[in-house]
């Protein structure tokens, strides 16, 4: 296997080429597969300054104890496409106009086209308390590989009190996730007759249980089922593990307020937001997040930037399969734009949430822009707006399989782009 490790550059020099893409996650790697299947000649460096790379969506299922953490982690050199040459170090500052983006290492890297996809953060010091919390005292969350583990420990070992499950404000990525959390926690506690004694309650700072309203009633028989109490207006601000209580900023008719809750087990989803190279930068929109045209996913004042996954500022849901659907058209409107022709491939907005509301049965959300269905397969193979085995097999079996094999390797599996006018 080829070596990535980036070589240092001579004090001044610039390292340059064709295609230059920040960040190494899903969208990254899958967006410098695709191009290199189209080009083998293509000359791409990727920006990363991991050592492992993670399949995310799978740590739900880490903190259901349906996968083992190992699972859902490999190293960052095995998924690296061979022909990349790999900086492995941190993006800092991109220079629009002079076509140089600058590392932690003090290096500068220019680029002909530049891909924009470094993912979001997660943002876990803006709830006073809760990175000193986190791994103990009954507060976990699936949204970090370390503490998922975690979150199926607690959910094994509670027999009785008072489960809290929280979501903060959007946009963040994989919308259904502290939902997910939740359902596979109680199904557990069904199956082994102490759900009667465990009170759970879904603190969610949004007024709506998911965003489509075509898969509400299936979520809303579950929360039903489960005698789930919605605590909707409700943003978690502070948790002290020790005392085990959580503090929200809770709005609604009457106004705002702070609210105090106990818990035994806290799970918890951080607000996200874009990295501060982005945000603070002439790439971002108004809300900080990467400026691009809905449909060709170039950036709306530089047209020799694209981007795509979780940084951007377009209206999908930030999921893996919505970068699944944006890398064949960032990869055929980058070469296009390359070569001077029109760029005609368009994402319409596609994202998919896998909402887990049992051991066995998914409702398998899939829409686009203005919450558009967009199923994947017919509604007589596959019902998403009900919940299905197929949808779990799905799930827990073959969409691993297609992010390591397909996904990753370049290979564009029931994505073909939609065509622009």
């Amino acid at each position: 296997m080829t070596d990535h490790s980036s070589e240092v550059s001579p004090a001044g020099q610039v390292r340059r080429h064709t295609v230059l893409i920040i960040g190494g996650g899903a969208a990254g790697i899958s967006v410098a597969a695709s191009l290199l299947k189209r080009r083998s000649s293509l000359d791409v460096a990727i920006i990363e300054p991991a050592e492992e790379h993670y399949y995310q969506p799978g740590w739900t299922m880490v903190g259901g104890g349906v996968f083992t953490p190992e699972v859902t982690r490999r190293p960052m050199r095995e998924v690296m496409p061979d022909a990349v040459t790999w900086h492995a170090s941190r993006a800092e500052h991109i220079d629009a106009e002079a076509r140089l983006v600058r590392l932690e290492s003090g290096e500068s890297v220019a680029y002909e086209r530049l891909v924009v996809a470094p993912g979001l953060v997660c943002d876990w010091s803006a709830i006073e308390g809760l990175e000193e919390a986190l791994g103990q005292n009954g507060v976990t969350s699936n949204y970090r590989y370390d503490l998922a583990p975690y979150t199926w420990s607690l959910v094994q070992s509670l027999e009785k009190g008072k489960a809290l499950f929280t979501q903060p404000p959007m946009p963040i990525k994989c919308a259904g996730a502290p939902q997910k959390a939740m359902y596979l926690a109680c199904d557990h506690w069904r199956r082994e007759q102490r759900l009667n004694d465990i009170d759970v309650s879904f603190c969610n700072a949004g007024g709506v249980l998911f965003g489509v309203a075509d898969y509400v009633p299936a979520l809303q028989r579950y929360i039903e089922r489960y005698d789930i109490e919605t605590a909707f207006g409700h943003r978690l601000v502070a948790v002290d593990g020790p005392s085990r209580t959580a503090r929200f900023a809770v709005s609604d008719k009457d106004g705002e307020r702070e609210e105090e809750r106990g818990f035994d087990m806290l799970h918890v989803v951080p607000p996200q937001k874009a990295p501060a190279f982005i945000a603070q930068s002439q790439l971002s929109n108004e809300a900080g997040w990467l400026d691009l045209d809905p449909a060709t996913l170039q950036h709306r004042a530089y047209a020799d930037i694209f981007g795509l996954g979780d940084a951007s500022g377009t209206a999908n849901a930030k999921t893996a399969a919505a970068v699944r659907k944006q890398t064949p058209v960032v990869a055929e409107n980058l070469l296009a734009s390359l070569d001077d022709t029109p760029l005609t491939a368009a994402y319409l907005g596609y994202g998919s949430c896998p909402l887990t509301v049992e051991r066995g049965r998914i409702v398998l959300a899939e829409f686009g822009y203005d919450g558009v269905l967009q199923p994947t397969f017919p509604r007589w193979l596959n019902d998403g707006t009900r919940p299905t085995r197929l949808a779990w097999w799905l799930k827990a079996s073959l969409l691993p399989w297609i992010y390591w094999n397909g996904m990753l390797k370049g290979r564009e599996w029931l994505v073909r782009p939609a065509r622009r006018d």
